[in-house]
């Protein structure tokens, strides 16, 4: 039963990381759209395809770590407040609290969906032809 409950969990856990990373590949498409003359003039001005590309993929995982960062600080304070609830409805002192281990692992996960899914919008930008880019609107 317990084997259950935790596979359970973990496709719940799958599940919001594919949602979140598509989600963060649709904000990277937006942001490519949008930034369409920008893209144009620095391609212009020679940027290279892997220097547009790893901006992309960098400003992608910043964004996911940035949230990774949030969602650890909140599941920290949601700790807290459980420990005080376990502990008043036990009467017992039971310290709940997440490990450094758990905390690197869900920081490293959040970045690097951000980086796996903002590798589509990067190709997108550094394809661009500078001359198609500096037409659009």
């Amino acid at each position: 039963m317990v084997n259950v409950i935790i596979y359970i969990l973990a496709a719940i856990a799958a599940i919001s990381l594919v949602v979140g990373g598509i989600g963060i590949m649709n904000i990277m498409l937006v942001s490519v759209t949008e930034r369409t003359r920008e893209i144009g003039i620095r391609k212009a001005l020679g940027a290279r395809e892997s220097a547009i590309m790893r901006q992309f993929v960098i400003e992608a995982a910043v964004t996911s770590a940035l949230g990774g960062i949030l969602g650890i600080l909140e599941g920290d304070g949601l700790s807290s407040i459980a420990t005080v609830v376990i502990s008043s409805v036990m009467d017992t002192e039971l310290t709940v609290s997440p490990t450094l281990g758990a905390v690197l692992l869900a920081f490293g996960v959040s970045a690097g969906i951000g980086v796996l899914f903002g590798c589509l919008p990067a190709k997108k930008a550094a394809r661009l032809n500078p001359i198609d880019a500096l037409r659009s609107e």
